[in-house]
């Protein structure tokens, strides 16, 4: 039986170290995988207005504590503001539209996305007649700044940032009044992140891996994409350990200090994501798979131009 553990945050909130990823969970199915997931014993879910699905995700989460599985205050529940919803005008607002579609009245931690910012407005993709996204040009730090006053006003507890770069980090720690609580970065044995989650570590900022298993149901993956689940080295280890390439790769994140948010609606696969805190790494296994580091991204939205990509921005 996998007991769940916990990282502090700057708040003296506890967030569990493993949750349920709901990015690419297809509406009619969220509301299911939920609920496997609290019955199995998660108790941190994490969610996003641009996954379209947190209706549903708030569906389970309600079944759940109707039927005394659990209490709103044991489940850890994280959401992000969207590229749409910059302008500092918009932020309280957004997040009022996460809280209503949820169906709580606060959240454990709210990250913004993404820092570059999209046209405001209700369209989440505001493309233009050819395809191209339509941005605006408004300041993360700004950004934050209003972020902090949804802590005032109690609707989260905690803030953090997504898809930062190193230099964003320390920008927003030079303004901030409320401390960064978490980085939701990319991060698995292709894009090992050392620098950054070493920075934020030292700083007192939890990291959260995305993709822990590299997306490969990513919508813009190609059939030429490699696959990580597929690699050697990963495959050698899980059959070393009796598990399965998931279970390798969700540990590597976790035995780093990371949180991880593997997604999954398969009931089985929930299950076997979350014995992965039910077993170790060797040193050795570690240093292998840190070494197949090869700054793998697989969420690099190089086709976004704005001046604030975190990994391609505009001159």
């Amino acid at each position: 039986m996998a007991f769940q553990k916990y990282i502090e945050l700057p708040n003296k909130v506890k967030m569990p170290i493993l949750g349920l990823g709901t990015w690419k969970s297809k509406p009619g199915e969220v509301t299911n995988a939920v609920k496997a997931a609290l019955e199995v014993g998660y108790r941190h879910l994490d969610c996003a207005m641009a996954y379209s699905n947190e209706a549903e995700v708030g569906a389970g989460l309600k079944a759940k504590i109707d039927d005394g599985t659990v209490k709103r205050e044991d489940v850890f529940i994280t959401s992000k503001l969207w590229n749409t919803m910059h302008h500092p005008d918009d932020v309280a607002k957004a997040c009022q539209m996460t809280l209503d579609q949820l169906g709580v009245t606060y959240l454990d931690l709210y990250l913004i996305h993404w820092p570059m910012a999209y046209k405001r407005g209700e369209v989440l993709f505001p493309e233009d007649e050819n395809g191209v996204m339509q941005v605006d040009d408004i300041e993360y730090t700004d950004t934050w700044l209003a972020m902090e006053q949804l802590v005032d006003k109690g609707m989260c507890k905690a803030i953090g940032v997504s898809n930062f770069n190193l230099k964003m980090i320390k920008e927003i720690q030079a303004i901030n009044k409320v401390p960064i609580a978490n980085h939701q970065i990319e991060l698995h044995p292709w894009l090992t992140q050392e620098e950054l989650v070493r920075y934020c570590q030292d700083n007192n900022i939890s990291v959260t891996a995305y993709s822990p298993l590299g997306s490969p149901d990513r919508p813009w993956v190609k059939d030429t994409d490699p696959n990580l689940m597929a690699d050697p080295e990963v495959m050698r280890i899980a059959e070393a350990k009796g598990k399965s390439p998931a279970q390798v790769l969700i540990r590597f994140a976790l035995q780093r200090g990371i949180i991880c948010i593997p997604k999954s609606v398969t009931p089985s696969r929930i299950k076997d994501n979350f014995e992965a805190l039910d077993f170790e790494l060797s040193a050795t296994d570690m240093k292998d798979l840190m070494a197949l580091n090869k700054d793998y991204r697989g969420c690099a939205l190089e086709w976004i131009k704005h001046r604030h990509h975190p990994f391609t921005p505009l001159a």
